[in-house]
């Protein structure tokens, strides 16, 4: 018990520290050195990284600070991940994301797909207004937004991406139907390369020049064929290389947080300068699509559960196939930037709605009870 109290103290001192780190650095900043309080910053989000390990309600959030912090870095100091030694970093970004989608192909089975069959109206409905909501949203936003070309495309491009796993966490932590949530995000997945191409050809055309073909053909080499051997490392050699099944989760979030610095480093410049209104145009997209996901089940009777799933599976985007597309298309810095800020933002808006909807489980249809008819009394007599 004594040891448990001085644990959580040193938690809390950390979150102490983290305050008056964000403090300092505000003040410094206020004071019109900017450039001399980035040090500040970094520290702020990696103690806030650290202090919330010490609170379960808290723990969850420590991923996504720690990706904080490392775009704080990269936006302070961008030298040090745009090139190292003459070799530019953004060709890291599709070797990463193939190990991210084979890691994603290692945590799925094909048994997965039998969802199709035994929960139909289920999956059509969440894939079909995952494929209309997020898409027609980016668009619009898009239009709206008065940003260059490039930068709104890159608003587009997330909305018409597949689901990420992130989305399975979350529809577990909130009470939802996992099982739907899983084969969602692996159908939207396999129909990405279709799906999404086209998709970005009709929404985006208009903003800069898509070539299906060649993004289907990305789509299959960055995704399809890493989760395809994802899935029959899994099925053939699941638990034989413990090590390696140990170390895939890792691997993938820190491979996810590095993609995220390349992009920022890169497009430092753009972001500083539309940062906010980015940020804002973003959060309003996976808002919109929780809710526009939500009463899409609501609008065809589906149960609490499954809306809840519909929900989270609209809101959240695969955000790394995003970035890798925006690469291919050698616009990293560009229309890769909403994608760099709508991973971050997700895991957040993401947490907040399983954490409220983990409090609240979903309501039942209550049964009919059925009340028996008091006996009438004999009067034959």
């Amino acid at each position: 018990m004594e040891v448990t109290n001085k644990v959580n103290s040193l938690y809390k001192g950390i979150l102490i520290v983290a305050g008056l780190c964000l403090l300092t650095a505000l003040i410094i900043s206020l004071m019109g050195y900017l450039q001399n309080a980035g040090p500040l910053f970094i520290l702020f989000f990696v103690c806030l990284a650290v202090g919330f390990r010490g609170f379960p309600l808290l723990k969850g959030f420590t991923y996504t600070v720690t990706i904080f912090a490392a775009v704080t870095t990269a936006l302070y100091y961008p030298g040090y991940f745009v090139e190292v030694s003459g070799f530019k970093l953004t060709k890291l970004i599709t070797p990463l994301l193939q190990i991210i989608m084979f890691g994603m192909g290692t945590s799925m089975s094909f048994n997965d797909f039998t969802g199709i069959i035994k929960m139909p109206k289920g999956v059509l409905i969440g894939v079909i207004s995952h494929f209309i909501i997020m898409p027609m949203l980016g668009f619009t936003l898009a239009s709206l937004s008065g940003f260059p070309p490039e930068i709104a495309a890159g608003i587009i491009l997330i909305g018409c991406s597949p689901n990420g796993m992130a989305s399975n966490v979350i529809s577990y932590l909130a009470k939802a139907n996992l099982a739907l949530s899983v084969t969602i995000t692996a159908l939207s997945t396999m129909l990405s390369p279709f799906i999404t191409p086209l998709l970005m050809k009709l929404l985006a055309g208009a903003f800069i020049q898509i070539n299906v073909l060649d993004m289907m053909w990305d789509i299959f080499k960055m995704v399809i064929i890493p989760i395809t051997a994802g899935l029959l490392f899994n099925k053939f050699l699941s638990g034989k290389i413990k090590w390696l099944d140990n170390a895939m989760p890792v691997l993938s979030m820190s491979g996810i947080a590095f993609i995220i610095v390349i992009i920022t480093a890169a497009g430092r410049d753009s972001l500083l300068s539309i940062g906010p209104a980015l940020i804002l145009i973003v959060l309003i997209h996976n808002l919109c699509g929780y809710t526009l996901g939500y009463w899409s089940g609501r609008l065809f009777k589906m149960s609490e559960r499954d809306c809840r799933t519909i929900a989270i599976e609209v809101g959240m985007q695969n955000g790394g196939l995003a970035s890798g597309l925006a690469k291919a298309m050698g616009k990293i810095a560009t229309v890769g930037l909403a994608p760099a800020v709508f991973g971050p933002l997700m895991n957040i808006t993401g947490s907040v709605l399983a954490s409220y909807w983990h409090r609240k489980p979903p309501i039942k249809k209550e049964e009919k009870k059925i009340i028996p008819v008091a006996k009438q009394p004999d009067i034959s007599l």
